[in-house]
Protein backbone atom coordinates (compact mmCIF):
# COMPACT_ATOMS: atom_id res chain seq x y z
CA UNK A 1 0.00 0.00 0.00
CA UNK A 2 1.15 3.49 -0.82
CA UNK A 3 -0.01 6.91 0.35
CA UNK A 4 -1.32 9.98 -1.43
CA UNK A 5 2.18 11.48 -1.44
CA UNK A 6 3.03 9.09 -4.29
CA UNK A 7 0.21 10.26 -6.59
CA UNK A 8 1.42 11.55 -9.96
CA UNK A 9 0.01 11.91 -13.48
CA UNK A 10 -0.31 8.57 -15.29
CA UNK A 11 -0.31 6.50 -12.08
CA UNK A 12 -2.78 3.58 -12.14
CA UNK A 13 -4.60 2.85 -8.89
CA UNK A 14 -7.29 0.47 -7.69
CA UNK A 15 -10.19 2.47 -6.25
CA UNK A 16 -13.80 1.41 -5.60
CA UNK A 17 -13.19 -2.03 -7.20
CA UNK A 18 -12.11 -0.46 -10.49
CA UNK A 19 -8.84 0.62 -12.10
CA UNK A 20 -8.26 4.36 -12.51
CA UNK A 21 -5.50 6.41 -14.10
CA UNK A 22 -4.60 9.76 -12.53
CA UNK A 23 -5.18 12.51 -15.12
CA UNK A 24 -4.52 15.53 -12.87
CA UNK A 25 -3.63 16.04 -9.24
CA UNK A 26 -3.01 18.92 -6.89
CA UNK A 27 -1.65 18.77 -3.34
CA UNK A 28 -3.54 21.39 -1.30
CA UNK A 29 -2.47 22.62 2.13
CA UNK A 30 -5.08 25.10 3.34
CA UNK A 31 -4.32 27.61 6.09
CA UNK A 32 -6.78 25.88 8.39
CA UNK A 33 -7.40 22.16 8.55
CA UNK A 34 -5.48 19.23 7.18
CA UNK A 35 -3.93 18.86 3.74
CA UNK A 36 -5.57 16.90 0.93
CA UNK A 37 -4.98 15.80 -2.66
CA UNK A 38 -7.51 16.87 -5.28
CA UNK A 39 -7.47 14.53 -8.31
CA UNK A 40 -9.12 13.85 -11.64
CA UNK A 41 -9.07 10.13 -12.28
CA UNK A 42 -10.21 8.24 -15.41
CA UNK A 43 -11.80 4.82 -15.14
CA UNK A 44 -9.98 2.38 -17.38
CA UNK A 45 -13.07 0.21 -17.84
CA UNK A 46 -15.65 2.93 -18.60
CA UNK A 47 -13.55 5.95 -19.58
CA UNK A 48 -15.45 8.25 -17.20
CA UNK A 49 -13.45 11.00 -15.53
CA UNK A 50 -14.18 11.58 -11.84
CA UNK A 51 -13.14 14.35 -9.48
CA UNK A 52 -12.05 12.85 -6.17
CA UNK A 53 -10.39 14.32 -3.10
CA UNK A 54 -8.14 12.11 -0.97
CA UNK A 55 -7.18 13.17 2.56
CA UNK A 56 -3.42 13.60 2.95
CA UNK A 57 -1.77 10.34 4.00
CA UNK A 58 -4.71 8.23 2.74
CA UNK A 59 -3.69 4.71 1.70
CA UNK A 60 -4.02 3.92 -2.02
CA UNK A 61 -3.41 0.69 -3.91
CA UNK A 62 -1.05 1.17 -6.84
CA UNK A 63 -1.49 -1.23 -9.77
CA UNK A 64 1.58 -2.19 -11.75
CA UNK A 65 1.01 -1.49 -15.43
CA UNK A 66 3.36 -2.40 -18.27
CA UNK A 67 3.40 -0.71 -21.69
CA UNK A 68 4.14 -2.86 -24.72
CA UNK A 69 4.41 -1.82 -28.37
CA UNK A 70 2.04 -3.59 -30.74
CA UNK A 71 1.15 -3.21 -34.39
CA UNK A 72 -2.48 -2.90 -35.49
CA UNK A 73 -3.32 -5.47 -38.16
CA UNK A 74 -7.06 -5.39 -38.89
CA UNK A 75 -10.57 -5.14 -37.44
CA UNK A 76 -12.60 -8.32 -37.02
CA UNK A 77 -16.26 -7.92 -35.95
CA UNK A 78 -16.06 -5.94 -32.66
CA UNK A 79 -12.39 -6.71 -31.97
CA UNK A 80 -9.23 -5.04 -33.18
CA UNK A 81 -6.35 -7.44 -33.83
CA UNK A 82 -2.86 -6.37 -32.71
CA UNK A 83 0.46 -8.17 -33.13
CA UNK A 84 3.48 -8.17 -30.86
CA UNK A 85 6.52 -7.51 -33.07
CA UNK A 86 8.89 -9.49 -30.83
CA UNK A 87 7.13 -12.87 -30.80
CA UNK A 88 4.44 -12.29 -33.49
CA UNK A 89 1.60 -13.28 -31.13
CA UNK A 90 -1.73 -11.73 -32.06
CA UNK A 91 -4.25 -10.52 -29.51
CA UNK A 92 -7.83 -9.28 -29.96
CA UNK A 93 -8.70 -5.99 -28.23
CA UNK A 94 -12.26 -4.79 -27.69
CA UNK A 95 -13.15 -1.36 -29.10
CA UNK A 96 -14.02 0.17 -25.70
CA UNK A 97 -10.38 -0.24 -24.59
CA UNK A 98 -9.16 2.03 -27.42
CA UNK A 99 -9.41 5.81 -27.33
CA UNK A 100 -10.57 7.00 -30.77
CA UNK A 101 -10.21 3.70 -32.70
CA UNK A 102 -11.35 5.50 -35.86
CA UNK A 103 -7.79 6.85 -36.21
CA UNK A 104 -6.16 3.39 -36.40
CA UNK A 105 -4.45 2.81 -39.73
CA UNK A 106 -3.46 -0.68 -40.86
CA UNK A 107 0.06 -1.54 -39.63
CA UNK A 108 0.22 1.54 -37.36
CA UNK A 109 1.90 1.22 -33.97
CA UNK A 110 0.17 1.56 -30.60
CA UNK A 111 1.03 0.97 -26.95
CA UNK A 112 -1.08 -1.54 -25.06
CA UNK A 113 -1.19 -1.23 -21.28
CA UNK A 114 -1.23 -4.57 -19.47
CA UNK A 115 -2.23 -5.23 -15.85
CA UNK A 116 0.93 -7.18 -15.05
CA UNK A 117 -0.48 -9.30 -12.22
CA UNK A 118 -3.31 -10.66 -14.38
CA UNK A 119 -1.63 -10.23 -17.83
CA UNK A 120 -4.79 -8.55 -19.13
CA UNK A 121 -4.85 -5.67 -21.61
CA UNK A 122 -6.52 -2.69 -19.93
CA UNK A 123 -6.10 0.12 -22.48
CA UNK A 124 -4.66 0.98 -25.87
CA UNK A 125 -2.90 4.30 -26.43
CA UNK A 126 -2.51 5.55 -29.97
CA UNK A 127 0.36 7.84 -30.94
CA UNK A 128 -0.37 11.49 -30.01
CA UNK A 129 -0.48 12.53 -33.69
CA UNK A 130 -1.25 10.64 -36.90
CA UNK A 131 -0.94 11.67 -40.53
CA UNK A 132 -3.95 10.95 -42.73
CA UNK A 133 -5.15 11.80 -46.19
CA UNK A 134 -8.42 13.69 -46.70
CA UNK A 135 -10.65 11.50 -48.90
CA UNK A 136 -13.73 13.73 -48.98
CA UNK A 137 -14.49 17.37 -48.24
CA UNK A 138 -16.11 20.28 -49.98
CA UNK A 139 -13.66 22.11 -52.25
CA UNK A 140 -11.59 24.86 -50.67
CA UNK A 141 -11.62 28.39 -52.03
CA UNK A 142 -8.48 30.48 -52.42
CA UNK A 143 -8.27 33.06 -49.63
CA UNK A 144 -10.19 30.99 -47.04
CA UNK A 145 -7.39 31.26 -44.48
CA UNK A 146 -8.49 34.42 -42.67
CA UNK A 147 -11.28 33.01 -40.49
CA UNK A 148 -11.50 30.18 -37.99
CA UNK A 149 -14.40 28.56 -39.87
CA UNK A 150 -14.33 24.81 -40.35
CA UNK A 151 -16.05 22.24 -42.55
CA UNK A 152 -16.53 18.46 -42.27
CA UNK A 153 -14.00 16.13 -43.89
CA UNK A 154 -13.45 12.38 -44.06
CA UNK A 155 -10.01 10.81 -43.82
CA UNK A 156 -8.78 7.49 -45.24
CA UNK A 157 -9.99 5.47 -42.21
CA UNK A 158 -13.53 6.79 -42.63
CA UNK A 159 -13.34 9.05 -39.56
CA UNK A 160 -15.00 12.44 -39.88
CA UNK A 161 -13.36 15.53 -38.41
CA UNK A 162 -13.62 19.31 -38.75
CA UNK A 163 -10.96 21.00 -40.88
CA UNK A 164 -10.27 24.61 -41.98
CA UNK A 165 -11.91 25.83 -45.18
CA UNK A 166 -8.66 25.75 -47.21
CA UNK A 167 -8.23 21.95 -46.92
CA UNK A 168 -8.97 19.97 -50.11
CA UNK A 169 -9.37 16.31 -51.03
CA UNK A 170 -5.98 14.62 -51.33
CA UNK A 171 -4.32 16.86 -48.71
CA UNK A 172 -2.36 15.11 -45.97
CA UNK A 173 -3.21 16.43 -42.51
CA UNK A 174 -1.94 15.90 -38.97
CA UNK A 175 -4.59 14.84 -36.43
CA UNK A 176 -4.43 14.88 -32.62
CA UNK A 177 -5.76 11.41 -31.68
CA UNK A 178 -6.60 12.35 -28.09
CA UNK A 179 -8.84 15.28 -29.05
CA UNK A 180 -9.85 13.93 -32.46
CA UNK A 181 -8.98 17.31 -33.94
CA UNK A 182 -7.14 18.77 -36.93
CA UNK A 183 -3.65 20.13 -36.12
CA UNK A 184 -2.06 21.18 -39.42
CA UNK A 185 -1.77 20.51 -43.15
CA UNK A 186 1.43 18.74 -44.15
CA UNK A 187 3.45 19.63 -47.21
CA UNK A 188 3.73 17.02 -49.96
Amino acid sequence: MATTSEIKNGLTIKFNNDLFTVVEFLHVKPGKGSAFVRTKIRSITTGKVLDHTFPSGHKIEIVRVERRKYQFLYKEDVNYIFMNLEDYNQIPIEAHLIDNPQFLLDSSMAEILFHTEEELPIAVELPQFVEMEVTWTEPGVKGDTATNSTKPAKVNTGAEIRVPLFINEGDTIKIDTQKGAYVERLKK
